[in-house]
């Protein structure tokens, strides 16, 4: 179970600059922080609450 294949996936979201904690991923905007949008070929979506943007 441990073997989960988006388990490295998670750390390519954060960076580590100036000793403090930046986040890469853009956050859903009706969620709120906490909550990334994921990125797909031609939309953005929030996998909570299903908010989709269409890439321009």
């Amino acid at each position: 179970m441990g073997d989960n294949p988006s388990a490295t996936a998670k750390w390519s979201k954060y960076s580590v600059e100036d000793g403090k904690l930046t986040r890469k991923q853009e956050f859903c905007p009706q969620c709120g922080p906490g909550v990334f949008m994921a990125i797909h070929g031609d939309r953005k979506h929030c996998g909570r609450c299903g908010y989709s943007v269409k890439n321009e």
